[in-house]
């Protein structure tokens, strides 16, 4: 058997994500996690695609955005490849105006996504009686409403990549030897073996919790409700979440703040209240000391290279970060934007 071009270590959305363009580019690519593909934060449950704000622009959010604008053909191409949905919908985020001053923020955020954004998505006020019945309620009587946002299933978009990869013939191996270049998206592990690699700190892990529940709630927007994301899943779910928890003695263990996850969504969204509890979930995800992915040649590691990092966001980042770093890795391009490589951190 040939020898692959790139190795990839670690399946989730960054690792899987970077194989698959990898190997449209025409790279011989293998695949190594001995956990398996989403086995990490990438297997959670809420997939909530949200933009920052279209305000005090810079690099990451640009780069956001770009990806965000990708997704829709890039989830596309991977279900074409493999026949898995990977759960996409970009169908837009409802969230609650709390104030008069919040009212005013929310009109001028306006005026900066038609400017930012231009014509690819809008951010905007609307009643909270023309949201329909999957809207929280609003002290202001009006809702702020984005169509940049999307959701996304974790595990399903996991399986859909890894089954695209199939289709490839590359399969995730528990084990195997680094061949060619070798990129390490190994999440929060990998970057607390990254600090003492480069005896500096460069990043560590948050933990979160989630729950979903049993409620169809159709193509319905997702909510983002006082830091509280309460996501509609195509299979007749909704995802809840996520707490911040910096600090944390069993990665997995599920305590009262996952509940607390739930009672705030159903009082946010009465309709909620009774919808089954199908699962609670923990895990761990990667936070680099910028907050953006930490993208780029490990420092002192020839053809050695890191994708991590993508904390909240790495379902949203994961498009371009791919292609990034198949820039980087296949062509010797860095496209890298400021603040996303390792003097950043």
């Amino acid at each position: 058997m040939a020898r692959a071009d790139v190795t990839v270590r670690g399946a989730g959305i960054f690792g899987l994500s970077i194989a698959w363009v990898c190997a449209r580019r025409g790279a011989r690519v293998q695949v190594i996690d001995p956990a398996g593909p989403g086995a990490g934060a990438s297997g959670g449950l809420v997939g909530a695609l949200a933009p920052h704000v279209p305000e005090t622009w810079n690099p990451k959010k640009a780069f956001q955005l770009d990806s965000l604008l990708m997704a829709e053909g890039f989830w596309a191409a991977v279900e074409a490849e493999g026949g898995v949905s990977p759960g996409y919908g970009r169908t837009g985020r409802l969230q609650p105006v709390a104030d008069a001053a919040a009212l005013a923020l929310a009109r001028q955020r306006t005026e900066t996504a038609r400017a930012l954004w231009q014509h690819h998505a809008v951010w905007e006020v609307v009643p909270q009686e023309a949201a329909g019945g999957f809207a929280p309620a609003s002290p202001t009587g009006v809702l702020i409403r984005d169509t940049l946002s999307a959701r996304m299933h974790p595990r399903r978009a996991c399986a859909a990549l890894a089954a695209a990869l199939r289709v490839r013939g590359i399969d995730i191996l528990p084990d195997g030897p680094d061949e060619g270049a070798v990129i390490w998206a190994t999440g929060w592990q990998g970057l607390l073996a990254l600090t003492e690699s480069l005896g500096r700190p460069v990043g560590d892990g948050v933990k979160g919790q989630a729950a979903l529940l049993r409620f169809d709630a159709g193509a319905a927007p997702q909510l983002f409700v006082d830091g509280l994301h309460i996501v509609p899943h195509a299979d007749g779910t909704v995802a809840v979440g996520s707490t911040s928890e910096r600090l944390f003695d069993d990665p997995a263990a599920v305590d009262a703040q996952c509940q607390g996850l739930i009672d705030r969504a159903v009082a946010a969204l009465p309709a909620l209240h009774g919808a089954a509890v199908l699962e609670r979930w923990a895990g761990v995800r990667p936070r680099a000391r910028s907050r953006a992915p930490l993208l780029g040649a490990w420092p002192g590691r020839a053809r050695h290279f890191v994708a991590n990092g993508g904390f909240k966001i790495g379902y949203g980042m994961a498009p371009k970060v791919a292609e990034v770093m198949a820039d980087l890795v296949l062509e010797g391009r860095d496209t890298v934007p400021d603040g996303f490589g390792f003097s950043a951190v």
